[in-house]
Protein backbone atom coordinates (compact mmCIF):
# COMPACT_ATOMS: atom_id res chain seq x y z
CA UNK A 1 0.00 0.00 0.00
CA UNK A 2 1.55 3.58 -0.77
CA UNK A 3 1.63 6.41 1.36
CA UNK A 4 -0.55 9.12 0.20
CA UNK A 5 1.63 12.04 -1.25
CA UNK A 6 0.33 14.94 1.21
CA UNK A 7 0.50 12.71 4.40
CA UNK A 8 2.78 13.17 7.23
CA UNK A 9 5.85 10.83 7.93
CA UNK A 10 4.38 8.11 10.28
CA UNK A 11 6.76 8.84 12.83
CA UNK A 12 5.75 12.77 13.38
CA UNK A 13 2.26 10.87 13.73
CA UNK A 14 3.29 8.73 16.49
CA UNK A 15 5.05 11.46 18.14
CA UNK A 16 2.26 14.16 17.78
CA UNK A 17 -0.59 11.71 18.92
CA UNK A 18 1.51 11.04 22.29
CA UNK A 19 1.91 14.13 22.90
CA UNK A 20 -2.00 15.21 22.25
CA UNK A 21 -2.72 12.12 24.85
CA UNK A 22 0.10 13.17 27.16
CA UNK A 23 -1.70 16.50 27.72
CA UNK A 24 -4.46 17.31 30.61
CA UNK A 25 -8.24 18.02 29.12
CA UNK A 26 -8.94 22.08 29.39
CA UNK A 27 -11.91 22.03 31.68
CA UNK A 28 -14.73 24.99 30.92
CA UNK A 29 -13.87 26.49 34.41
CA UNK A 30 -10.49 26.86 33.56
CA UNK A 31 -8.81 30.19 32.41
CA UNK A 32 -5.74 31.52 30.91
CA UNK A 33 -3.94 33.44 33.36
CA UNK A 34 -2.17 35.49 30.44
CA UNK A 35 -5.53 37.48 30.37
CA UNK A 36 -6.40 37.57 33.39
CA UNK A 37 -6.37 41.37 34.43
CA UNK A 38 -3.17 42.50 36.62
CA UNK A 39 -3.96 41.98 40.25
CA UNK A 40 -2.04 41.50 43.54
CA UNK A 41 -4.84 43.17 45.67
CA UNK A 42 -4.62 41.15 49.36
CA UNK A 43 -7.67 42.29 50.91
CA UNK A 44 -10.68 43.29 49.39
CA UNK A 45 -12.65 42.83 52.16
CA UNK A 46 -11.47 46.32 52.94
CA UNK A 47 -12.93 49.69 51.09
CA UNK A 48 -11.40 49.95 47.38
CA UNK A 49 -9.79 53.73 46.88
CA UNK A 50 -8.45 54.35 43.98
CA UNK A 51 -6.65 57.39 42.94
CA UNK A 52 -5.41 59.49 40.01
CA UNK A 53 -4.41 63.04 38.99
CA UNK A 54 -3.16 65.03 36.80
CA UNK A 55 -0.23 66.21 37.71
CA UNK A 56 1.62 62.72 36.91
CA UNK A 57 2.36 59.50 38.87
CA UNK A 58 5.29 61.13 40.23
CA UNK A 59 3.95 64.29 41.66
CA UNK A 60 4.40 64.73 45.69
CA UNK A 61 0.67 65.52 45.72
CA UNK A 62 -0.43 62.31 44.64
CA UNK A 63 2.38 60.58 46.40
CA UNK A 64 1.58 61.86 50.55
CA UNK A 65 -1.88 61.61 49.58
CA UNK A 66 -1.59 57.70 48.80
CA UNK A 67 1.22 57.67 51.97
CA UNK A 68 -1.65 58.85 54.52
CA UNK A 69 -4.29 56.03 52.91
CA UNK A 70 -2.17 53.04 52.96
CA UNK A 71 -1.06 53.85 56.32
CA UNK A 72 -4.28 54.31 57.39
CA UNK A 73 -4.55 50.40 56.93
CA UNK A 74 -8.42 50.78 56.46
CA UNK A 75 -8.50 50.77 52.66
CA UNK A 76 -7.32 49.19 49.40
CA UNK A 77 -5.84 51.73 47.65
CA UNK A 78 -4.93 51.40 44.21
CA UNK A 79 -3.46 54.26 41.87
CA UNK A 80 -3.51 54.69 37.94
CA UNK A 81 -2.30 58.16 37.23
CA UNK A 82 -0.81 59.91 33.88
CA UNK A 83 2.77 59.14 33.32
CA UNK A 84 3.74 63.12 32.64
CA UNK A 85 1.43 66.07 33.93
CA UNK A 86 -1.96 66.11 32.09
CA UNK A 87 -3.13 69.16 34.17
CA UNK A 88 -4.77 71.40 31.32
CA UNK A 89 -5.99 67.95 29.16
CA UNK A 90 -9.51 68.78 30.21
CA UNK A 91 -12.14 65.52 29.44
CA UNK A 92 -9.86 64.15 26.57
CA UNK A 93 -9.97 60.52 25.76
CA UNK A 94 -7.15 58.36 23.75
CA UNK A 95 -9.55 57.09 21.51
CA UNK A 96 -7.63 56.59 18.26
CA UNK A 97 -4.24 55.87 20.38
CA UNK A 98 -2.64 52.56 22.21
CA UNK A 99 -2.19 53.63 25.50
CA UNK A 100 1.19 52.26 27.46
CA UNK A 101 0.51 50.92 31.33
CA UNK A 102 3.54 50.20 33.34
CA UNK A 103 3.69 49.32 37.09
CA UNK A 104 4.87 51.93 39.18
CA UNK A 105 5.82 51.91 43.04
CA UNK A 106 3.81 54.47 44.83
CA UNK A 107 4.46 54.33 49.06
CA UNK A 108 2.61 50.61 49.09
CA UNK A 109 -0.25 50.92 46.73
CA UNK A 110 -0.72 49.04 44.10
CA UNK A 111 -0.14 51.27 41.07
CA UNK A 112 0.42 52.11 37.65
CA UNK A 113 1.37 54.83 35.46
CA UNK A 114 -0.31 55.28 32.18
CA UNK A 115 0.79 57.01 29.14
CA UNK A 116 -2.53 59.26 28.81
CA UNK A 117 -4.81 61.85 30.53
CA UNK A 118 -6.43 61.20 33.62
CA UNK A 119 -10.21 60.60 32.13
CA UNK A 120 -8.01 57.66 30.51
CA UNK A 121 -6.97 56.67 33.56
CA UNK A 122 -9.90 56.11 35.34
CA UNK A 123 -11.99 54.85 32.55
CA UNK A 124 -9.47 52.30 32.35
CA UNK A 125 -9.05 51.09 35.99
CA UNK A 126 -12.98 50.82 35.73
CA UNK A 127 -13.26 48.62 32.67
CA UNK A 128 -12.39 45.33 34.55
CA UNK A 129 -9.25 44.73 32.24
CA UNK A 130 -6.66 46.09 34.87
CA UNK A 131 -7.89 44.95 38.20
CA UNK A 132 -10.20 41.89 39.23
CA UNK A 133 -12.70 44.80 40.61
CA UNK A 134 -14.44 47.55 38.43
CA UNK A 135 -16.22 49.18 41.14
CA UNK A 136 -14.17 51.57 43.92
CA UNK A 137 -16.30 52.21 47.03
CA UNK A 138 -14.36 56.06 46.20
CA UNK A 139 -12.33 57.55 43.21
CA UNK A 140 -9.91 60.95 44.12
CA UNK A 141 -8.09 62.96 41.78
CA UNK A 142 -5.53 64.61 43.71
CA UNK A 143 -4.02 66.08 45.07
CA UNK A 144 -3.71 68.42 42.04
CA UNK A 145 -0.84 71.29 42.17
CA UNK A 146 -2.83 74.19 41.23
CA UNK A 147 -6.86 75.57 41.49
CA UNK A 148 -9.52 74.52 39.70
CA UNK A 149 -11.85 77.71 40.29
CA UNK A 150 -14.37 78.94 38.03
CA UNK A 151 -13.64 77.92 34.42
CA UNK A 152 -10.59 76.43 35.30
CA UNK A 153 -12.96 73.01 36.00
CA UNK A 154 -13.07 72.89 32.25
CA UNK A 155 -9.67 72.72 31.26
CA UNK A 156 -8.86 70.72 34.51
CA UNK A 157 -7.46 67.02 33.68
CA UNK A 158 -8.00 66.73 37.39
CA UNK A 159 -11.99 67.46 37.82
CA UNK A 160 -11.91 65.24 34.67
CA UNK A 161 -10.66 62.35 36.12
CA UNK A 162 -12.79 62.84 38.73
CA UNK A 163 -16.03 63.25 36.45
CA UNK A 164 -15.28 60.54 34.22
CA UNK A 165 -15.95 58.34 37.80
CA UNK A 166 -19.12 59.96 38.34
CA UNK A 167 -20.19 59.33 34.46
CA UNK A 168 -19.63 55.21 35.44
CA UNK A 169 -22.14 56.11 38.55
CA UNK A 170 -18.89 55.82 41.12
CA UNK A 171 -18.48 58.62 44.15
CA UNK A 172 -15.50 61.23 43.41
CA UNK A 173 -13.77 63.91 44.89
CA UNK A 174 -11.29 66.60 43.15
CA UNK A 175 -8.46 68.31 45.56
CA UNK A 176 -6.80 70.98 44.20
CA UNK A 177 -4.21 72.83 46.39
CA UNK A 178 -3.44 77.15 45.41
CA UNK A 179 -0.18 76.89 44.21
CA UNK A 180 1.73 80.60 44.37
CA UNK A 181 4.49 80.64 42.47
CA UNK A 182 7.61 81.56 44.51
CA UNK A 183 5.35 81.01 47.70
CA UNK A 184 4.43 77.41 47.79
CA UNK A 185 6.56 74.98 48.78
CA UNK A 186 6.26 70.82 49.04
CA UNK A 187 5.72 70.58 52.58
CA UNK A 188 1.97 72.07 52.24
CA UNK A 189 1.20 68.98 50.37
CA UNK A 190 1.23 67.42 53.80
CA UNK A 191 -0.42 69.90 55.23
CA UNK A 192 -3.08 69.52 52.83
CA UNK A 193 -3.59 65.79 53.56
CA UNK A 194 -3.65 66.40 57.03
CA UNK A 195 -6.52 68.55 56.10
CA UNK A 196 -8.53 66.63 53.64
CA UNK A 197 -8.65 63.42 55.54
CA UNK A 198 -11.00 64.01 57.96
CA UNK A 199 -13.40 65.22 54.82
CA UNK A 200 -12.54 62.02 53.08
CA UNK A 201 -13.08 59.92 56.42
CA UNK A 202 -16.54 61.42 56.35
CA UNK A 203 -17.62 60.98 53.27
CA UNK A 204 -16.27 56.92 53.11
CA UNK A 205 -18.48 56.64 56.32
CA UNK A 206 -21.48 57.93 54.11
CA UNK A 207 -21.00 56.14 51.13
CA UNK A 208 -20.56 52.97 53.05
CA UNK A 209 -23.82 53.92 55.07
CA UNK A 210 -25.55 54.44 51.32
CA UNK A 211 -26.66 58.03 52.74
CA UNK A 212 -23.84 59.71 50.71
CA UNK A 213 -25.75 61.88 47.83
CA UNK A 214 -25.66 60.42 44.31
CA UNK A 215 -25.46 62.56 41.41
CA UNK A 216 -22.24 65.08 41.87
CA UNK A 217 -18.82 65.23 42.32
CA UNK A 218 -17.37 66.75 45.26
CA UNK A 219 -14.54 69.48 44.35
CA UNK A 220 -12.14 70.58 47.33
CA UNK A 221 -10.04 73.73 46.53
CA UNK A 222 -7.32 73.96 49.81
CA UNK A 223 -5.73 77.62 50.38
CA UNK A 224 -2.51 78.02 49.67
CA UNK A 225 -0.87 77.40 53.31
CA UNK A 226 -3.44 74.53 54.36
CA UNK A 227 -3.14 74.82 58.11
CA UNK A 228 -3.96 78.31 58.07
CA UNK A 229 -6.97 78.12 56.43
CA UNK A 230 -9.93 80.35 58.41
CA UNK A 231 -12.44 77.43 57.91
CA UNK A 232 -14.39 75.80 55.29
CA UNK A 233 -16.91 77.56 52.96
CA UNK A 234 -20.08 75.99 50.57
CA UNK A 235 -18.90 78.23 47.77
CA UNK A 236 -20.99 78.82 43.74
CA UNK A 237 -18.53 78.42 40.95
CA UNK A 238 -17.84 81.74 39.68
CA UNK A 239 -16.19 83.30 35.91
CA UNK A 240 -13.35 83.27 36.99
CA UNK A 241 -9.94 82.09 34.32
CA UNK A 242 -6.67 83.00 33.79
CA UNK A 243 -5.49 84.95 30.94
CA UNK A 244 -3.96 82.85 27.86
CA UNK A 245 -1.49 84.35 25.86
CA UNK A 246 0.61 83.07 22.62
CA UNK A 247 3.95 84.21 22.20
CA UNK A 248 5.82 83.29 19.04
CA UNK A 249 8.81 81.35 19.95
CA UNK A 250 11.51 80.08 17.81
CA UNK A 251 11.63 76.69 18.92
CA UNK A 252 10.17 73.52 17.21
CA UNK A 253 7.49 71.35 18.37
CA UNK A 254 9.60 68.71 19.25
CA UNK A 255 12.15 71.25 21.14
CA UNK A 256 8.86 72.34 23.35
CA UNK A 257 7.74 69.13 24.27
CA UNK A 258 11.40 68.47 25.66
CA UNK A 259 9.91 70.03 28.76
CA UNK A 260 7.85 66.61 29.47
CA UNK A 261 11.00 64.89 29.38
CA UNK A 262 10.64 63.41 32.61
CA UNK A 263 7.41 61.63 31.12
CA UNK A 264 9.16 60.03 28.13
CA UNK A 265 6.41 56.83 26.78
CA UNK A 266 8.57 53.70 27.33
CA UNK A 267 9.62 51.84 24.81
CA UNK A 268 7.04 50.29 23.25
CA UNK A 269 5.60 53.55 22.43
CA UNK A 270 8.53 55.11 21.47
CA UNK A 271 9.10 51.80 18.89
CA UNK A 272 5.71 52.45 17.37
CA UNK A 273 6.10 56.06 16.70
CA UNK A 274 9.66 55.21 14.87
CA UNK A 275 7.34 52.85 12.74
CA UNK A 276 4.89 56.12 12.04
CA UNK A 277 7.97 58.59 11.42
CA UNK A 278 8.68 55.40 8.77
CA UNK A 279 5.66 55.58 7.38
CA UNK A 280 5.05 59.10 7.15
CA UNK A 281 8.53 59.36 5.81
CA UNK A 282 7.78 57.15 3.20
CA UNK A 283 4.36 58.70 2.46
CA UNK A 284 6.15 62.06 1.78
CA UNK A 285 8.65 60.59 -0.94
CA UNK A 286 5.91 59.39 -2.72
CA UNK A 287 4.11 62.25 -2.25
CA UNK A 288 7.01 64.15 -3.01
CA UNK A 289 7.39 62.07 -6.74
CA UNK A 290 4.10 62.48 -7.77
CA UNK A 291 4.34 66.35 -6.99
CA UNK A 292 6.87 66.93 -9.21
CA UNK A 293 4.88 64.70 -12.11
CA UNK A 294 2.14 67.03 -11.35
CA UNK A 295 4.35 69.77 -11.31
CA UNK A 296 5.41 68.85 -14.85
CA UNK A 297 1.84 68.85 -16.08
CA UNK A 298 0.89 71.93 -14.14
CA UNK A 299 3.16 73.95 -16.14
CA UNK A 300 2.02 73.65 -19.33
CA UNK A 301 -1.39 74.08 -18.87
CA UNK A 302 -1.13 76.64 -16.13
CA UNK A 303 2.20 78.83 -17.19
CA UNK A 304 3.22 81.59 -14.83
CA UNK A 305 1.54 80.52 -11.66
CA UNK A 306 3.88 81.25 -8.98
CA UNK A 307 4.05 78.13 -6.73
CA UNK A 308 2.88 77.68 -3.32
CA UNK A 309 5.45 78.09 -0.40
CA UNK A 310 4.32 76.86 3.12
CA UNK A 311 5.20 79.13 6.09
CA UNK A 312 5.62 77.32 9.21
CA UNK A 313 5.60 79.27 12.77
CA UNK A 314 5.35 78.14 16.51
CA UNK A 315 3.48 80.22 19.32
CA UNK A 316 4.22 78.88 23.23
CA UNK A 317 0.68 80.05 25.30
CA UNK A 318 1.85 81.54 28.73
CA UNK A 319 -0.93 81.73 31.43
CA UNK A 320 -1.21 85.03 33.71
CA UNK A 321 -4.08 85.05 36.18
CA UNK A 322 -6.23 87.59 36.68
CA UNK A 323 -7.95 89.01 39.28
CA UNK A 324 -12.00 88.50 39.10
CA UNK A 325 -14.01 91.74 38.83
CA UNK A 326 -16.74 89.72 41.03
CA UNK A 327 -16.81 90.56 44.81
CA UNK A 328 -19.15 87.87 46.06
CA UNK A 329 -17.46 85.94 49.07
CA UNK A 330 -19.37 83.30 48.29
CA UNK A 331 -17.86 82.45 45.19
CA UNK A 332 -14.59 80.05 45.58
CA UNK A 333 -12.22 81.81 44.30
CA UNK A 334 -12.73 85.06 46.30
CA UNK A 335 -12.89 82.18 49.27
CA UNK A 336 -10.00 80.40 48.49
CA UNK A 337 -8.06 83.86 48.06
CA UNK A 338 -9.62 84.56 51.54
CA UNK A 339 -7.64 81.97 52.65
CA UNK A 340 -10.79 79.51 53.63
CA UNK A 341 -11.29 76.13 51.75
CA UNK A 342 -13.65 76.20 48.94
CA UNK A 343 -15.65 73.28 48.93
CA UNK A 344 -18.21 72.91 46.14
CA UNK A 345 -20.60 70.48 44.34
CA UNK A 346 -19.99 69.96 40.69
CA UNK A 347 -22.64 68.27 38.48
CA UNK A 348 -22.50 66.51 35.08
CA UNK A 349 -24.38 69.05 33.40
CA UNK A 350 -25.17 72.32 33.54
CA UNK A 351 -28.79 71.93 33.90
CA UNK A 352 -29.02 71.02 37.53
CA UNK A 353 -32.71 70.66 39.14
CA UNK A 354 -32.75 72.51 41.89
CA UNK A 355 -33.71 69.53 44.37
CA UNK A 356 -30.33 67.57 43.53
CA UNK A 357 -27.96 71.11 44.28
CA UNK A 358 -30.06 71.28 47.65
CA UNK A 359 -29.61 67.75 48.69
CA UNK A 360 -25.85 67.85 47.95
CA UNK A 361 -25.78 71.27 49.68
CA UNK A 362 -27.42 69.87 52.78
CA UNK A 363 -25.22 66.79 53.11
CA UNK A 364 -22.37 69.09 52.50
CA UNK A 365 -23.25 71.40 55.43
CA UNK A 366 -24.54 69.16 57.72
CA UNK A 367 -21.51 66.24 56.82
CA UNK A 368 -17.96 68.02 55.66
CA UNK A 369 -18.50 71.39 58.28
CA UNK A 370 -18.67 68.58 61.78
CA UNK A 371 -15.83 66.90 60.17
CA UNK A 372 -13.53 69.72 60.62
Amino acid sequence: MTTPKNSLPPGLVSNLQQVLLSRKPISVDQEDDSAKPASSEDDLSKPIILVTNSDGVESPGLSCLVEALVGDGAYNVFVVAPQSDKTTSGHSLSLKDTVEVASVEVNGAIAFEVSGTPADCVSLALSGVLFSWSKPLLVISGINKGSNCGRHMFYSGGIAGAREALFNGIPSVSISLNWVKDESVESFFKDAVTLCLPILSATIRDIEKGIFPKGFLLDIELPKEPLSNKGIKITKRSSWRSSICWQASSGSRTQAASRFAAGQPGMGLQFAQLSRDASAAGAARRFTTQKKDVEIVESVGAAGKSEFKRTVKYYRAEVIDKELEEADEDLDYIALQNGYVSVSPLFPSTHTDSESETVALNWISSTLLAAL
